[in-house]
């Protein structure tokens, strides 16, 4: 993909009392800027940023056609922004509990190499083959126990740190209306046009 694509993503919002509702859970008998965001709300959010890297921006663009609309983008936003501001400080918990859970298994995986052959050798004669065998099945043990918490520490932070990237430019991404200003730009062209044609 294009990297100039990636750099800046746009999630564009109609609001207008029509759809305002639509955003939200029907449920949600909170006032409009604390109320909980509707499944595929949330999904059309998370899928227009898929695209997202570390350096991209996001901007919410809302469509307000006139100043009634307009009175609900603000808590629309708020709204937006504090539901990924939660989930921001949820997954960052995770990612907390993803890296002490992975370090306590490569502790133990640590003791139990050392068990195995600091105190092993010293129990089983090595000249005897079945204790040999025991031995070398010991050694394989201990590296499979190694390798995925060694795996898991070295090449699975990313997801959780994209994630969290994500979810923090969703919580602080700048709002712009967008139909407001091409209204405006109109009246001015309208307004220029006639003062032409008087002039």
């Amino acid at each position: 993909m294009n990297e100039s694509l990636t750099n800046k993503i746009n999630i564009f919002l109609t609001v207008d009392l029509q759809t305002i509702n639509s955003y939200f859970n029907a449920h949600d008998p909170a006032p409009l800027y604390k109320r909980q965001l509707c499944h595929q709300f949330e999904q059309y959010i998370m899928n227009s940023v898929k695209s997202a890297r570390r350096f991209s921006i996001i901007f919410y663009k809302l469509k307000c056609t006139n100043d009634i609309d307009e009175q609900f983008a603000e808590p629309l936003l708020y709204a937006v922004r504090r539901h990924f501001s939660e989930k921001k400080q949820i997954s960052q918990t995770d990612f907390k509990r993803f890296k002490r859970r992975t370090l306590i298994l490569l502790m133990f995986s640590l003791f139990i190499i050392i068990l195995c052959h600091g105190l092993m050798p010293i129990l089983l004669n090595p000249d005897n083959h079945v204790q040999s065998i025991i031995i070398t099945s010991l050694d394989v043990l201990s590296w499979v126990m190694l390798w995925r918490p060694i795996d898991k520490l070295i090449f699975e932070w990313n997801p959780h740190l994209k994630e969290i990237s994500i979810l923090n430019k969703l919580a602080t991404a700048e709002m712009m209306i967008v139909e407001r200003k091409k209204e405006t730009n109109r009246k001015s062209n309208s307004m220029l046009f006639a003062i032409s044609q008087t002039g």
